[in-house]
């Protein structure tokens, strides 16, 4: 792995993204672009009604171009190599996916804040994007012959999925995007736990001796770096399904582009754990007519409205991450 191309994407992600917010946030405001806040939700956060949103353009401007800076910095030292242009494919690539999955949350913000649609995209256009991107996606893999059915679960074993592999494939990416757009609920929740995914990622890519995937990483965090400069809490901007569905985007691009979708889980275990408290929410719910095991799903409300502050939750969620990243690296021993 080339470091210095790491630094490169790390610093340029940051600076741009955080540079980039004293341009953007002013035209959001002069906009009246700002956060609607559902009734449903915690009676505090009423406060937060009006609070720019749609701030996810400031990472998606800033990691895609270091991605691409920090690539140029590396390309001469892979000249020739053939495993490079694989991962070179899995790298841009992914990036398209984020691209792609970012306009759908840029339309679905769009909607909401401009057109004043309340709901936005619908869950069933949402789903429709998501597939079509995703199967596009899994082609480009398939075609470019970078993709292998081959799966390797985390201290247990690897099997060969076969065609179901991408069945397996799209309900992953599906599931994680929602997963990753369901932990956006706090100041600078997803933007912490996704900074320390990205780091477990990095040593996890560096291990593996994947550069190409390793600048993905390094951008990822950077922009996250980059965007908490204004999205701790207390927020001046959110990130928007803009922002969340862009970073869901990137995950995936790691998850598939290192070749081992499954550490994913252990990696991005707070993305699990979110989506897990909803569907469960969800279906007790139907089940006992009325029920419910959270006082409110997703669970990081569950743990506001038990008495937790915004910024315990994010230090315990942040932990946990790193606990479940530290769980993947070591996993590589047993591959």
């Amino acid at each position: 792995m080339n470091i210095t191309a790491v630094i490169v994407a790390v610093l340029l992600a940051s600076v741009i993204t955080a540079v980039g917010g004293f341009w953007l946030l002013p035209m959001l405001r002069r906009l009246h672009f700002g956060q609607t806040i559902l009734e449903i939700g915690p009676k505090w956060h009423q406060g937060k009604q009006g609070t720019p949103t749609m701030g996810g353009l400031m990472f998606i401007i800033g990691i895609p171009i270091a991605v691409v800076v920090a690539y140029l910095f590396m390309h001469g030292s892979t000249v020739g190599d053939p495993m490079s242009a694989i991962m070179r494919a899995r790298m841009f690539y992914g990036l398209v996916l984020a691209l792609l999955f970012g306009a759908i949350g840029f339309l679905d913000d769009y909607l909401k804040v401009v057109k004043k649609q309340n709901e936005g995209l619908t869950e069933k256009q949402k789903m429709a994007l998501q597939i079509l991107f995703g199967a596009v996606y899994l082609l480009l893999l398939h075609i470019s012959g970078t993709q292998s059915t081959m799966v390797t679960i985390p201290y247990i074993g690897t099997y060969d999925f076969g065609v179901f592999y991408y069945v397996f494939a799209m309900f992953a990416i599906i599931a994680l995007s929602n997963a990753v757009n369901f932990t956006d609920g706090l100041d600078g929740l997803l933007s912490s736990v996704t900074l320390v995914l990205s780091i477990g990622y990095l040593i996890f890519c560096y291990l593996l001796g994947m550069g190409e995937m390793g600048i993905m990483a390094g951008a990822l965090g950077g922009g996250c770096i980059g965007f908490l400069f204004w999205n701790h809490y207390p927020a001046k901007v959110f990130m928007g399904d803009t922002g969340s569905l862009f970073m869901s985007g990137m995950v995936i691009a790691l998850a598939f582009g290192t070749g081992l979708p499954f550490f994913v889980v252990l990696f991005g275990i707070i993305y699990v754990i979110e989506i897990g408290s909803v569907v469960l929410q969800r279906c007790y719910f139907k089940l006992t007519h009325g029920k419910r095991i959270f006082k409110m799903s997703p669970i990081h409300h569950h743990f506001e409205m038990s008495g937790y502050t915004e910024k315990q939750i994010v230090v315990m969620f942040a932990v946990i991450t790193a606990i479940g990243s530290a769980l993947g690296i070591l996993a590589l021993r047993f591959i």
